[in-house]
């Protein structure tokens, strides 16, 4: 049984996660700041977090930037504000995905089921015997790893899974919508900016230099690709 952590300061809003996900039968546990969450996390397997932005003594961005500190499971904000700045500080700062205020609950919890999909995979319960090298970049797709000139890379589920799919097609450009379609696995509709935030943050950890990337390129008004080397 997965359990999820839901964590607001709305405490009806809590309740309403909470009885949604059970009746998919998944373990929830619930916090009601930032804190109470990593005290949580600390005591607890987590298999996925529900993280509100706004709260009070500690909130979901500071939250999640501790979190991807140890942690790699699958992270999806909630934001009662709709502007794309609020959407992309919360990707930059490591989160997987995000759903607006106010929210559908049967959405949210789709978008738990596909990122616990995700995570599993990425867990190492579907294997692969292939390593993919370019460079000094190495991604082991068994393993589930990353090393760069020998040094490992610690990258986040989603981040990985846009890596390896890139590496897996070794020199062809890939669209936004592409990749978010093979990583999310649903429509592209709003893949340009999301792809975009992911994008920077592997770079910014594969990469000696990210404005001048060796790996990952950008291909202008079509996409991405990772150089073979």
């Amino acid at each position: 049984m997965e359990t999820i952590l839901v964590c607001d300061d709305d405490k009806a809003i809590l309740d309403s996660i909470e009885i949604y996900l059970k009746l998919e039968g998944y373990n929830v546990l619930k916090a009601e700041d930032g804190i109470q969450a990593l005290e949580m996390i600390e005591k607890n397997e987590i298999h996925c977090l529900v993280l509100d932005i706004m709260m009070p003594r500690m909130d979901g961005l500071q939250a999640t930037l501790k979190i991807r500190e140890k942690y790699n499971f699958p992270i999806i904000m909630l934001s009662a504000k709709s502007e794309d700045t609020d959407k992309i500080a919360g990707l930059g700062f490591g989160a997987d995905d995000y759903v607006t205020k106010p929210f559908n609950p049967l959405e949210l919890v789709a978008r738990v089921k596909s990122q616990i999909r995700r995570y599993i995979s990425f867990s190492g319960f579907v294997k692969k015997d292939t390593q993919i090298v370019t460079g000094g970049l190495i991604v082991d797709t068994d393993a589930k790893t990353v090393s760069v000139d020998g040094e490992n890379i610690k990258l986040t589920a989603t981040e990985y899974m846009i890596l390896e799919y890139l590496c897996k097609n070794l020199g062809r450009v890939l669209s936004s919508g592409q990749i978010y379609e093979a990583v999310w696995n649903e429509p592209s509709f709003r893949s340009e900016k999301t792809v975009t935030v992911h994008i920077k943050n592997i770079r910014e950890k594969i990469e000696i230099n990210p404005k001048d990337p060796k790996y990952i390129k950008v291909v202008y008004g079509l996409g991405y690709k990772v150089e073979k080397i």
